[in-house]
């Protein structure tokens, strides 16, 4: 997994720009550097968004022009059928103006909300919208087709993603990047890499898949980057 810097998206861009890509928390004001920042090709990953109103602050980020990969929407679980069709009118509403932006969104479901929302979006065929991992998600298993970021403290239990065996963009609320750096080794540490689920599959004889340490490359194949 890699860690990344979230950061309000009021404070100043610069002390943080060695540490691109970013992940910002939306608060309803862009410090100017960003737009000075973007120029310079700096990256950001993800927007999170409040989710007091959803709609409206969707459409103030993307007129931002921030060229973010995702729109994370904090989503609770529907309290009436009515309240589950106004989160499918405004989710079709942000699809709508993210249409053509290469922006996505994933939701940031709350603990216990999966799977009636997955319910929700099954019934309405909302194949488009994604998901948003957090600690306080129950089970990631059934979002994993869909899970394309995640946001973590610095003592957060990754354990139940590294069993999925993929790898996301972590974001990880700072407020400083000196103290972020500690943190992020830190989970680093505490969370390696994996390269398979914990679940290794099997074939159909039921031997483990495992890799070939005896497969290589062939030599017209060197190690910047496959090229002849």
């Amino acid at each position: 997994m890699r860690f990344l810097p979230l950061v309000p998206s009021s404070s100043d861009p610069s002390p943080w720009v060695p540490l691109a890509p970013l992940m910002l928390q939306w608060d309803g004001f862009l410090h100017g550097g960003w737009s000075l920042s973007q120029r310079l090709g700096l990256a950001i990953h993800a927007v999170f968004l409040p989710g007091v109103a959803p709609a409206e602050e969707g459409l103030a980020v993307l007129r931002q022009g921030l060229g973010a990969d995702f729109l994370v929407l904090p989503v609770g679980q529907p309290a009436s059928r009515a309240a589950g069709f106004k989160l499918l009118e405004q989710l079709e509403y942000l699809l709508e103006a993210t249409s053509g932006r290469g922006v996505k969104l994933a939701l940031r479901l709350a603990s216990g909300a999966e799977a009636p929302v997955l319910d929700l979006l099954r019934e309405a065929r909302g194949e488009a919208v994604g998901f948003c991992w957090h600690p306080g998600t129950v089970d990631p298993e059934p979002l994993a087709d869909r899970l394309w970021c995640g946001v973590c403290g610095p003592d957060s239990d990754l354990r139940a993603l590294q069993a999925l065996g993929y790898r996301w963009d972590m974001a990880l609320p700072a407020a400083e990047p000196e103290r972020f750096r500690v943190q992020a080794a830190a989970l680093a540490a505490a969370h390696p890499p994996v390269l398979f689920p914990a679940e290794i599959p099997t074939t159909a004889l039921g031997r483990p898949v495992v890799p070939d340490d005896s497969l290589v490359f062939g030599k017209q194949w060197d190690r910047r980057g496959g090229r002849p």
